[in-house]
């Protein structure tokens, strides 16, 4: 895994981003409107693992109206499994999928007078594409089609990144202080043991030494050089906007700026 260049404690910036509208119908599973009080980037979901029309146009309007960024969280097609099931989609079939979604997203940003400003992908999707050549370069196949300038948000390293830039796209790299992380610097699956991290105290402590001093331990006890310019705020779990609002507090308390990358 490549690391982004490095960044000296005394210039830390980041950007905070969270999963929003991932409900669907008269289901809803994310407080929106609370989160998008604390983040600067809002990964909107795109109908394909959760959301929907009316769901996607609501938060597009309350983010523009808070000047959040709007971004396409794109998945694979897995409305029952939320997106966290790997499939082996076509590479021409996933980037019509993809251009798909960041299609949809873009009629409601605009009308909210707002813009698309990024892409990421949505759980497995996510974490296939960060050594699947073929699946991240139909990912970003899919955000060509839809807009040439768009970044793409993704683990550092990862096959997404690579085929992104050389695409000419700009890349984000992303860090997660609720996850566990691998010695290689890729996460823990889901499906494992201390996959997501569940203390508070535990997610701030670690939030704060990647964005501060660029390093996070590792599953393994080892440390893992991270540099992330956006930090990811999961907003499907057990108070997560009280959580979130938490690390923004104590980012800001040692003087890291918070400031959306798009």
């Amino acid at each position: 895994m490549r690391t982004p260049p490095d960044q000296s404690p005394a210039e830390a910036l980041i950007d905070l981003n969270a999963d929003l509208g991932e409900g669907f119908g008269r289901w809803t599973l994310t407080d929106d409107e609370q989160l998008l009080s604390v983040v600067t980037s809002a990964n909107v979901a795109c109908g394909f693992h959760a959301g929907d029309a009316a769901t996607m146009r609501r938060v597009c309007e309350l983010a523009a109206a808070r000047g959040v960024r709007i971004g396409a969280q794109v998945s694979y097609r897995d409305l029952a499994g939320f997106g966290r099931r790997s499939m082996d989609v076509p590479a021409a079939e996933l980037a019509a999928e993809v251009a798909y979604q960041i299609g949809a997203l873009m009629v409601f940003a605009r009308a909210a007078g707002a813009r698309v400003a990024y892409v990421k992908p949505h759980g497995a999707l996510y974490n296939r594409v960060v050594r699947d050549e073929e699946q991240a370069a139909a990912v970003v196949e899919g955000v060509l089609l839809a807009d040439r300038t768009l970044p793409v948000l993704g683990l550092p390293g990862s096959r997404l990144h690579e085929a992104a830039a050389d695409a000419g796209l700009p890349v984000v790299p992303e860090a997660f202080g609720d996850r566990a992380y691998r010695a290689d610097g890729t996460l823990v699956p889901r499906g494992q043991t201390g996959a997501v991290v569940s203390d508070p105290d535990a997610v701030v402590e670690r939030s704060v030494a990647m964005v501060r001093f660029g390093v996070v331990t590792a599953h393994c006890g080892s440390s893992v050089a991270v540099r992330p310019r956006s930090l990811c705020l999961h907003g499907d779990t057990p108070g997560a906007v009280h959580l979130a609002r938490r690390v923004r507090e104590h980012l800001q308390g040692v003087g890291v700026r918070i400031e959306a990358f798009a």
